[in-house]
């Protein structure tokens, strides 16, 4: 057991935001002033926040989509028993369709621009929903796929609606995420062109979610079959008449998991595979498990130039997540011929004034002597308005009021370290946001209170936010490198991973790269006003160039925490690794993860070995 000099404080972890706000993204407990001494160091920014949604009801949408599909089920169930017999009428009804359909491909096809040519670098089209009364979903989910998608290229994403003929042919592949069910009093409002040029084109159609049996019945439903293999017509959310609990996702070996709360899940869809001779094979990319009843079944399924996934995996969302295999499938829309390669980063968390030069060194000289490159991320200012850790006394530290810790900073530098920016102060004023005001614990760019259930809840952007603001504490923290003799930082990492969307702007205005998990906005893509706190967070296993137009280095497996907080559970060597071992049905995909040095070395080691043993290499954040 490493003795460390002084005792140490009980820091707060970072907060999670696990799709759909599970609220419980973080929540904390106040604690009383320290006794006069040393301050107590806690644990700081732990699991960072998981891929989810701020302010959206996804228990009220899953109910809605539950409800549409049971009635298109009901309404397959009553059209007649007559089977087979009436499968004759079914092709005349499908090829009627189908020529209907073409005559209004055409009519928008006249009107339309002759398409450009595309570009050289691969090009991804993201088409998502917005009617309905969840219809603001939709943006959500877009800049999510339009984020993974800016690893590979160029991305134009837009409302379903606005599709026009020969979009989908102007780009490299094209993604559909259904989240209206377009059923019962919500009409459909895809266009006939879509339809048509999905089920036409020979470039990679990638379809998620809802509405694909309405693109059966658009084509006709047997022409769809006999290109795809299967029925979307009859196949349902509910497999005996319930959703099940699918809890779990294979995927090239890695069982992935499935954790979505009871009452929230909306199913995953069923694909009803055709058999018999004359239909092509339907290949299982993923296979689901519903552990309610031991079912299989497609999770994602592949055929001709259609990859269909049964649900959106934006939701509830962990390291470990389901979300994996779309992330890896895209490789086989926009980049087929990558080859497979596994990369890591490992960067040292909440380096401030107030850290200890002797614990920094020994985990330097750990790093150093395995010839790992890693990043340090600093906050040049520590603050403690309230005196919190200080008997009562305010406490302000600079890095010029520690030229030991500085000379410690360029040891590290020295010996393969990459210097990293850490917001300025890292917390927001003499305020609770949401704990004590103190640096590392406390939220600088965005607020935040504990609620009764122990979660912290964001509440919105801090008070006078603006690009103004934002540049200043940018300009303050800069300036305190430079004061102290550091060299100028050209990475960023948000504290707490939570600023607006302004804040986001000017962070990339100023450095290079973030390393972090980020916040997306509603209203990025459609330029629309709306709620300043319903946003998507989300990290990535590769490095991407995301809505905001910012480059944006990976963080996709949380640190080492080994106590349990904030409704969250310890995460320790062994849980990070399995995280990693998860990532490696990403083809070309990281296991990055940071670390707090004021924990002692062995947990680090025993993290950074396992994953190395994965066949992982470590690489400075800077190379990437």
């Amino acid at each position: 057991m490493h003795v460390h000099i002084r005792p140490r404080r009980r820091r707060f972890s970072r907060l999670s935001v696990v799709f759909l706000l599970l609220a419980a993204l973080f929540g904390g407990t106040f604690l009383p002033a320290q006794a006069a001494g040393k301050p107590d160091r806690g644990h700081g920014e732990s699991p960072g926040l998981r891929s989810g949604v701020n302010r959206v009801d996804l228990k009220g949408w899953a109910k809605q989509q539950l409800k549409a599909d049971r009635a298109r089920h009901d309404r397959a169930r009553g059209k007649g028993k007559a089977k087979v017999g009436s499968r004759a009428r079914g092709a005349v009804t499908s090829a009627t369709t189908a020529s209907t359909l073409a005559r209004a491909v055409g009519r928008q096809a006249a009107l339309a621009a002759p398409a450009a040519v595309g570009p050289a670098e691969p090009s991804t089209l993201v088409l998502y929903d917005t009617a309905g009364p969840y219809g603001h979903l939709g943006e959500l989910y877009a800049m999510a796929t339009a984020n993974l998608a800016g690893h590979f290229g160029s991305v134009t994403a837009k409302p379903v609606s606005q599709y026009t003929a020969g979009m989908v042919d102007a780009h490299t592949a094209t993604v559909y995420i259904g989240s209206t069910y377009y059923c019962c009093d919500v009409p459909d409002a895809i266009p006939a062109a879509f339809y048509q040029d999905a089920f036409t084109t020979t470039k990679p159609v990638t379809w998620m979610g809802a509405n694909i049996w309405n693109m059966a019945n658009a084509v006709g439903v047997a022409p769809f079959g006999q290109k795809y293999g299967w029925d979307p017509t009859s196949s349902y959310y509910e497999d005996g008449g319930s959703v099940g609990t699918v809890t779990q996702v294979t995927y090239k070996g890695q069982t992935l998991t499935r954790k979505v709360p009871a009452g929230q899940d909306g199913g995953v869809l069923r694909p009803n595979v055709l058999t018999g001779a004359g239909y092509p094979q339907v290949t299982r990319v993923a296979e689901g498990l519903d552990s309610s009843n031991g079912h299989t079944f497609g999770w994602a399924v592949r055929s001709s130039n259609l990859t269909y996934i049964g649900e959106i995996p934006f939701s509830y969302v962990s390291e470990s997540d389901r979300i994996i295999v779309f992330e890896d499938l895209l490789f086989d829309a926009l980049a087929p011929d990558t080859t497979e390669r596994h990369r890591a980063i490992v960067r040292l968390e909440d380096i401030s004034p107030n850290s200890e030069p002797s614990e920094l060194r020994e985990i330097a000289d750990y790093l150093y002597e395995e010839q790992i490159p890693y990043g340090i991320n600093v906050i040049p200012v520590y603050s403690d308005p309230n005196g919190t850790y200080n008997n009562g006394v305010p406490e302000t530290v600079k890095l010029t009021d520690r030229p030991e810790l500085v000379e410690t900073l360029e040891y590290m530098l020295d010996r393969g370290a990459v210097l990293m920016n850490h917001g300025y102060t890292h917390q927001y004023g003499n305020a609770a946001n949401p704990y004590n005001g103190v640096s590392g614990d406390d939220f600088e760019f965005y607020t935040a209170h504990v609620d009764a259930a122990d979660s912290v809840i964001y509440d919105g952007p801090v008070p006078g936010d603006s690009a103004a603001f934002a540049q200043g504490r940018v300009d303050s923290a800069l300036a305190e490198f430079a004061a102290a003799g550091l060299p100028r930082p050209d990475l960023w990492t948000t504290p707490h991973y939570a600023g607006s969307a302004t804040d986001y702007q000017v962070f990339s205005s100023n450095y290079s790269a973030r390393l972090e998990r980020s916040l997306y906005f509603a209203g990025t893509l459609s330029g629309a006003s709306s709620d300043p706190n319903r946003f998507i967070g989300q990290f990535f296993p590769y490095v991407v160039r995301d809505v905001y137009g910012t480059k944006v280095i990976p963080e996709n497996i949380g640190n080492y925490e080994p106590e349990a907080y904030n409704n969250h559970p310890p995460r320790l060597p062994a849980d990070l690794i399995a995280s990693a071992k998860a990532n490696l049905a990403v083809r070309d995909g990281f296991a990055s993860f940071f670390y707090h040095p004021y924990f002692p070395v062995e947990p680090l080691r025993e993290t950074v070995e396992g994953i190395k043993a994965l066949g992982y290499t470590f690489v400075s954040p800077a190379s990437v």
